[in-house]
């Protein structure tokens, strides 16, 4: 099955999404303020509604996203400002210094 998401970047529009069908409303560079409010006006006029917030939020900010109204939290800092790590993998195999019988 597949989900639609909806990029949202106001109230108005996250409500004509879920009007229009949408599955998730992804709520985008909202402050923590403008977010909780539009994602309770989403909820209350579309209970099952998935809402997600996303854009511009870090681990010292996570706390203040998290609200009743909101269901998912995306953060780009997970991959985009993650730590390299340089690793290697060595098989061996028949031929590869392991012995034959």
């Amino acid at each position: 099955m597949r989900k639609l998401g909806v990029e949202c970047a106001s109230a108005e529009q996250a409500l004509e999404a879920a009007e229009a069908g949408a599955d998730i409303v992804l709520l985008d560079n909202l402050s923590p303020e403008v977010l909780h409010e539009v994602a309770a006006r989403v909820k209350a006029a579309h209970p099952w509604m998935l809402v997600e917030a996303s854009g511009g939020i870090g681990l010292e900010s996570l706390g203040s996203f998290l609200g009743p109204h909101v269901d998912v939290v995306s953060m780009g800092c997970l991959t985009h400002s993650a730590p390299v790590l340089n690793c290697a993998l060595k098989v061996l195999g028949m031929g590869d210094g392991a012995e034959e019988k």
